[in-house]
């Protein structure tokens, strides 16, 4: 049988951004993943505080160059990766001028959250999926870290649902305790509408642009949900606990959730 394919789309990583929670599980879990017989892709944001020099980072030409349009304005596309050489792990990272120049990773300096993260959060999403495209590296499972990657489960099921490269995909979806305070702008989803996100879709961000409601979203959308926090805001788990027609996995301890994770991967695949 064939390696199954897990690609992993973060918010963080150490050591390109300091260890947190998220960053110390997106570093481990895919070289564990890996270790345990599955082939991975790794990406995360090129936030303008990962010194490129340092990490070693390179643009892939061959992948740079196109053009995503978010709310009828063009943004260029630069990918770029490194290598955690201890972990025979690669990461892409999807950069762009206008969005991940910036020092911060989703603050400024006055820890204010920036004004356009919704939109950055649509043109890394998107990047993402549109390099795995040209890659040709077609994933059975795509692992969703941090709310930056909230809206996969939605693309997946909407703007690429007849991708040959990704029609078939499943998405989990592990939420943490990494809030963000400030909701998003008001016309959020006439931006996602754009992509071929219908209105039914979008009843609960029409009411509130929040974390709340954009983890709702991607509870509705993903095949799977992962606790990755062991304490998460009591209204998401008051929701979760609502549903019963999809698998749910508890938050695990460090020393387990590698092999309980990939054990979730073949609940998601019916294996």
């Amino acid at each position: 049988m064939d390696a199954k394919r897990i690609l992993f789309i973060t918010q963080e990583i150490s050591p390109y951004l300091p260890e947190s929670e998220l960053s110390t599980v997106c570093r481990n879990l895919p070289q564990g993943i890996q270790e345990r017989g599955r082939e991975i892709r790794t990406f995360m944001p090129k936030f303008g505080s990962i010194n490129e020099r340092r990490n070693q980072l390179h643009e892939v030409i061959r992948l740079s160059g196109m053009n995503l349009i978010i709310d009828d304005t063009d943004h260029p596309l630069i990918i770029k990766v490194a290598s955690i050489q201890s972990a025979r792990m690669q990461v892409y990272f999807i950069d762009n001028e206008d969005f991940f120049q910036r020092k911060g990773t989703v603050c400024d300096v006055h820890d204010r959250e920036y004004e356009d993260n919704d939109e950055r959060s649509i043109f890394y999403i998107r990047g993402v999926l549109e390099t795995i495209k040209k890659l040709r590296w077609i994933p059975d499972i795509i692992h969703c870290h941090g709310w930056i990657s909230a809206l996969t489960p939605l693309y997946i099921k909407r703007m690429y649902v007849d991708d040959p490269c990704l029609k078939d995909s499943k998405t989990v979806y592990s939420i943490y305790s990494d809030e963000f305070k400030t909701p998003f702008r008001p016309n959020f989803p006439d931006k996602l509408k754009m992509d071929g996100v219908l209105d039914e879709d979008l009843v609960g961000l029409k009411k509130d642009t929040g974390f709340i409601s954009l983890t709702q979203l991607a509870v509705d959308f993903a095949d799977g949900v992962i606790l990755g926090s062991q304490t998460i805001h009591p209204e998401i788990q008051t929701y979760l606990s609502e549903i019963k027609d999809k698998p749910i996995l508890p938050y695990q301890s460090p020393d387990v959730y590698m092999d309980e994770i990939n054990k979730f991967y073949d609940t998601i695949l019916g294996l």
